[in-house]
């Protein structure tokens, strides 16, 4: 166990996985700590406790606190490093078969089961597509296009109507009227006009922040999990001409 989940070279949680955990058990972990910790243990089964005698919330699986934008780079870094795993296991294999005193690094190394990945990746991926160069609009919205379908996501069979449908903290990060007909409604959307994604993955949404009552040209990012720990007011609230709320 010990060796399992407490030694960085076996299990890595990942910066996500520590703001994540952080985020739902109220722990101030640094997010450099990748590996879990007794008090995490401890956190989680106080959590499981409270949870089955009544008290907290269980997870929204489709909040948006709860689902995160793998980036391309992400997929690709995955993609490579198990093409890399295929050379490393290929170099072992011919290192045991040959004499290391007269072998030569060329003759070990064979890069094609890492260019294989690459190519295999760029080629047959399911999220592989050519770009909709029809005009530069088209171009742009495509790039901005997210898909809940491909490896590690859902499938058009097993998506039900709950994952389809608009979630209250879609609100400023996913547009709602954008999404194809058919099949793919509600898995394939796009970020809205403003959102961006932060460095965890999470779509974070622009607000203008309130202070002492009055509206400030002040403009904060926050994410689905940051924006519930806040009031949200509507964009359309009427204002006087000092900024307050009518």
């Amino acid at each position: 166990f010990n060796s399992l989940f407490f030694d960085s070279e076996r299990y890595d949680l990942s910066a996500v996985g520590r703001v994540k955990m952080n985020m739902r058990l109220e722990l101030k972990a640094e997010d450099t700590v990748r590996v879990l910790r007794k008090e995490d243990i401890l956190a989680v089964v106080k959590t499981l406790v409270e949870l089955r005698d009544g008290k907290g919330e269980i997870d929204d699986i489709d909040n948006l606190g709860n689902r995160r934008v793998r980036s391309v780079g992400e997929l690709m870094e995955n993609q490579y490093r198990v093409g890399l795993l295929r050379m490393e296991r290929a170099i072992k294999e011919r290192m045991s078969s040959i004499e290391i005193d007269t072998v030569m690094p060329q003759d070990l190394i064979n890069a094609k089961p890492a260019a294989a990945a690459v190519r295999e990746f760029f080629g047959s991926s399911q999220l592989s597509q050519f770009m909709d160069q029809t005009n530069p609009l088209s171009e742009i919205t495509h790039k901005r296009r997210l898909s809940a379908l491909g490896p590690g996501g859902l499938t058009r069979e097993r998506a039900g109507f709950e994952v389809r449908d608009v979630h209250p903290t879609h609100y400023g990060r996913i547009c709602p009227i954008e999404t194809p007909e058919g099949p793919n409604i509600g898995l394939i959307n796009s970020l809205a006009t403003f959102a961006r994604v932060n460095k965890y993955g999470f779509i974070e949404s622009p607000y203008r922040k309130i202070v002492n009552g009055k509206l400030t040209n002040e403009v904060v990012y926050l994410s689905a999990m940051e924006e519930a720990k806040h009031h949200v007011a509507q964009a359309n609230a009427e204002l006087d001409k000092n900024g307050g709320f009518v």
